[in-house]
């Protein structure tokens, strides 16, 4: 798809938005996967039975493991953008 050698130039430029397009929606579902992961993860490891209402155990459980994941996910995806630069360079 990255081969528009034979498209004009209208033809390229709504080639390059509808990538865009494609790449934002692919940004989305994977920030979805992502939640949903989450949600999986710390309802099995903090939520014993569901009741009307989240006790203070269980809602402090929910965000300290939320905030462990996003820290992770930041530390190894900084880490990674890290070692491709040293890489690039």
């Amino acid at each position: 798809m990255d081969n528009f050698e034979n498209f004009n130039t209208s033809e390229k430029a709504q080639a390059a938005e509808l990538q865009r397009m494609i790449a934002v929606e692919q940004q989305k579902a994977q920030f979805q996967a992502q939640v949903h992961n989450f949600t999986d993860i710390c309802w099995d490891k903090c939520v014993d039975s569901p009741g009307s209402k989240l006790d203070y155990r269980t809602e402090t459980c929910l965000v300290s493991c939320v905030e462990r994941f996003i820290d992770t996910t930041l530390t190894i995806t900084n880490r990674f953008t890290q070692m491709v630069q040293k890489g690039a360079h």
